[in-house]
């Protein structure tokens, strides 16, 4: 990696809705001070909850807007179900201003619906514009098959063939097949580009499932970084990833 070029690094973590597994306990302010910590310039969320119907007796805080709070100037989320008046979905938190976001429904049938939030930032300095998509799969192999063949087409048809792009989040994909499926639009997986293998990410205590990933196209370069067992693997069902990644001049 050349010094000379821009330096992002970036954290995906599926943050249970606040609740640490089996949902024990709400750890949310915890989650606070441990993402703050990784000084990430950009980060990836799932499972976070939205603004809820205001009918809702004891309101959370917007879970999105309480993690950013003075220390990301930008966010963006992407609503994917409701239950009891609840939201919840993945979001974007960003150090560089969000041009422009949408979120894609991916689910097709029954289940729990699924999505995959878009951003386009602006990097400054006459860089190109770096796209970010943040997304969660569903549990099913044949859901995530069909969810992913949704995800390609939205990065053909969406994405410039020449302009970077980052998608990272939870894929649940435990057999590794996500990999060969988004080779053709030219994704590579950080942890298995470096390792040989998708990093081990759940559950969060004693991590057996590969079910995360940081996925990148058109960058300089790009390595994970190591992440401790504490303190989060109290924080919640999934464990953090973590990389560097750098964008070309």
């Amino acid at each position: 990696m050349q010094k000379d070029e821009t330096t992002l690094r970036v954290l995906t973590v599926n943050i249970h809705k606040g609740y640490t597994l089996f949902n024990s306990r709400f750890m949310l302010h915890e989650l606070r001070d441990a993402i703050r910590e990784v000084k990430s310039d950009l980060v990836f969320l799932q499972e976070v909850t939205g603004r809820a119907d205001e009918a809702v007796l004891h309101v959370e805080p917007v879970q999105y807007e309480f993690l950013a709070d003075t220390l990301w100037p930008e966010h963006a989320y992407g609503r994917n179900a409701v239950v009891s008046g609840k939201n919840f979905g993945n979001a974007v938190l960003s150090n560089f201003p969000i041009v422009s976001h949408r979120n894609h429904a991916l689910s097709m049938g029954p289940g729990e619906p699924r999505g995959l939030l878009h951003c386009i930032l602006d990097m400054g300095a006459g860089r190109a514009a770096l796209h970010v998509m943040c997304t969660h799969l569903g549990l099913r192999e044949r859901h995530r098959q069909q969810e992913l063949s949704v995800l390609r087409t939205l990065v053909e048809n969406e994405v410039p063939p020449e302009a970077p792009l980052i998608l990272a989040g939870d894929f649940n994909d435990w057999r590794s097949r996500a990999d060969a499926l988004l080779a053709p639009v030219g994704l590579v997986e950080v942890f298995r580009r470096a390792d040989g293998q998708n990093a081990r990410s759940f559950p969060a205590r004693w991590p057996l499932l590969r079910l995360d990933r940081i996925y990148v196209r058109g960058l300089a370069g790009d390595r994970p970084l190591f992440m401790p067992r504490q303190p989060w693997a109290q924080l919640s069902d999934h464990a953090p990833l973590a990389a560097e990644l750098q964008l070309r001049e």
